[in-house]
């Protein structure tokens, strides 16, 4: 049965720096990995029906072992919708020999002004069977946080923010 899982964050911009950053490669690489890991784009054209090629790489993966070799997550992804300071709906696979990770799940980011900022929400539908609920709300957690920290009035983006201090 497919799953879907949510999570969301309120974070201090607005809702168009919020899209700026889920839509620009460089932005993405410094905010979007999750604790652990860094990331980098072998391709990225940011348009509907547009796609993306991002290779996640674990910091040790000792712990825990990637999806696509001991050490990576590989992820094939495409551009469904994308709405200007509203939102941003991407389908993605990972390449993986491992049958619990071949499901396309839609991802989908909602952007809602709040008086704080940006309430950005996230929803996927569709979750690969490999992957549990508990590390998927962890896989959000720390990314909203990081884009949290990234859109910070006055933050330095010319600092490496892939890794946590």
């Amino acid at each position: 049965m497919a799953r879907t899982d949510t999570a969301s964050r309120v974070v201090p911009a607005s809702p168009e720096r919020v899209y700026a950053a889920l839509t620009d490669p460089d932005a993405l690489t410094a905010w979007l990995p999750p604790e652990g890991m860094t990331a980098r784009f072998e391709r990225f054209d940011v348009r509907p029906g547009g796609s993306y090629r991002m290779i996640l790489t674990y910091d040790d993966a000792s712990g825990a072992p990637g999806k696509t070799t001991a050490a990576s997550d590989i992820v094939e992804a495409h551009f469904v919708d994308l709405v200007p300071g509203v939102r941003v709906v991407q389908a993605g696979d990972f390449v993986s020999d491992d049958p619990a990770y071949a499901a396309t799940m839609t991802m989908t980011w909602e952007l809602t002004r709040v008086e704080d900022g940006t309430r950005v929400g996230i929803r996927a539908e569709n979750v690969p069977d490999g992957i549990s609920a508990a590390d998927h709300a962890a896989g959000f957690a720390s990314p909203l946080a990081n884009l949290a920290d990234y859109l910070q009035p006055g933050a330095d983006h010319g600092t490496d923010r892939t890794s946590t201090p």
